[in-house]
């Protein structure tokens, strides 16, 4: 199956691409934004094939003894909290991603039915949530 043209066009969920195969057929597919839809999904992985802790103290710990990998913060936790976390982070030399939801978004990602305003991976497992985009 060889593709002859492409013809994408832009939609409110992202970019429609319409493809022209070698029989005169189009096709439109769907291609995904990197949005926290993204996130999200890598996240639901990691925590249900890798290791993560979730809370402020627990992420702090894991920052001091060198086992975090990545560290989620959510938009609404507190200045000197995540001033703390991101300060252990750059001694530690982990990255940091601001997660773009608030801390029940993030505990709903990680398939939790409370609050979370930070979370550290420790092992991806499946995910490759690790990897930079």
């Amino acid at each position: 199956m060889c593709i002859r043209d492409r013809v994408s066009t832009q939609s409110t969920w992202g970019t429609i691409v319409q493809v022209k195969l070698n029989r005169g057929k189009r096709e439109a597919a769907m291609v995904k934004k990197a949005t926290s839809e993204n996130i999200n999904t890598k996240l639901s992985l990691v925590m249900r094939s890798g290791k993560a802790v979730l809370g402020y103290s627990s992420v702090l710990k894991t920052l001091r003894n060198g086992k975090a990998k990545l560290i989620l913060i959510s938009n609404n936790c507190p200045t000197l909290r995540k001033s703390q976390i991101e300060y252990y982070a750059m001694l530690a030399k982990v990255e940091i991603y601001l997660f773009p939801g608030n801390n029940t978004d993030l505990g709903t990602a990680c398939g939790r039915f409370h609050r979370c305003s930070c979370l550290s991976i420790l092992d991806a497992g499946d995910s490759d949530i690790l990897n930079k985009e």
